[in-house]
């Protein structure tokens, strides 16, 4: 049952910024558009109706990091949306012999007409974006994953019938990606969110004082703790992610050790909210981060969650590469 409430949007989201870079870049009548764009194809998809509002249009998605969600969902959304995505790895493109990231980006603007970039530093995609005469979007980088994100407040609308308001926990590394893209993304929509992650994996700080910022306006608390059983108290939505993540490999023991006490197991979510959902970008460690019981368990919607990549990219990308008014 769809338990999303009316949304008194546009016809068509019409995004400021020319990429998609950050949450932290657009409004929050920007993101429900999306979501709700998202929810509208979602459901077009579903009942096998076609919406090729991107006949023509080609997508140049550059990896420097593997993935398996990130690749699928973009090269199928641009497919049910009439277009085509091209795969270019690092590996196999001049950019991994040497070409500047700035020759790149002016080279594939003459060519695709968008540029989906997932790599190791954000200042990657930033440059992008600069030389880039096409749109340019975040796949992920080591400081954020909006594109994850939108699909976890997706996933949330869908499950919990609206944002505001809600109470978002986020358990584990602070200083990552998911986090930081979720603080953006909670302050935006006016979500609470609290994070409990061990001294010296805080998220940024600066990201942190802008949410504080942007929450104040929209109603959005935010907590930042080292007390996983203060963070979670009656939570409608856990979130977690890998201890580990690419490129720290060398860290993993460290990073068992100091996490240990973080992990999000039966126990802990007792004092969540009683029809708390949760949620994890996948891939998830079993034993480490999450256990079993959680995350196939009845309060998990995950794949739900992985699915919605497909639903929320494919309304960023008709926002970015769709015909304008």
């Amino acid at each position: 049952m769809n338990k999303v409430s009316k949304w008194q949007e546009t016809e068509e989201p019409k995004l400021i910024q020319k990429d998609f870079l950050t949450l932290a870049d657009y409004s929050k009548d920007d993101i429900m558009s999306l979501l709700y764009d998202a929810l509208e194809l979602k459901k077009q998809q579903k009942m096998g109706i076609s919406h090729p509002y991107l006949s023509g249009k080609v997508l140049g998605l550059i990896f420097e990091k593997s993935s398996t969600r990130t690749r699928v969902s973009f090269e199928v959304g641009m497919l049910q949306l009439g277009g085509h995505a091209i795969f270019l790895s690092s590996r196999d493109i001049q950019l991994g012999r040497g070409e500047t990231v700035s020759d790149t980006a002016k080279v594939l603007s003459r060519y695709v007409d968008g540029i989906m970039v997932r790599t190791f530093e954000h200042e990657t995609v930033e440059e992008f974006a600069k030389y880039a005469s096409i749109p340019v979007i975040n796949g992920l980088t080591d400081l954020h994953h909006p594109t994850q994100v939108m699909a976890d407040l997706l996933t949330i609308l869908e499950h919990k019938g609206k944002l505001s308001g809600l109470k978002l926990c986020y358990i584990g590394d602070g200083n990552n990606n998911m986090a930081h893209s979720l603080l953006e993304g909670a302050a935006k929509v006016g979500m609470h969110i609290n994070i409990a992650s061990s001294e010296g994996y805080k998220p940024n700080e600066i990201i942190i004082q802008n949410a504080k910022k942007v929450g104040s306006k929209t109603g959005s608390k935010i907590m930042i703790t080292n007390n996983p059983t203060t963070a979670i108290q009656d939570a409608d939505v856990v979130v977690t992610d890998v201890w580990t993540s690419m490129g720290q490999e060398k860290e993993v023991q460290k990073r068992l050790q100091e996490f240990k006490d973080y992990q999000v197991n039966q126990a802990l979510c007792e004092n969540a909210k009683p029809d708390f959902i949760f949620l994890h970008c996948l891939p998830a460690h079993r034993g480490e981060e999450v256990t079993a019981e959680i995350i196939d368990g009845p309060h998990s919607v995950v794949f739900d969650e992985a699915e919605n990549r497909l639903h929320a990219q494919k309304a960023i990308l008709k926002a970015l590469l769709g015909k304008k008014s």
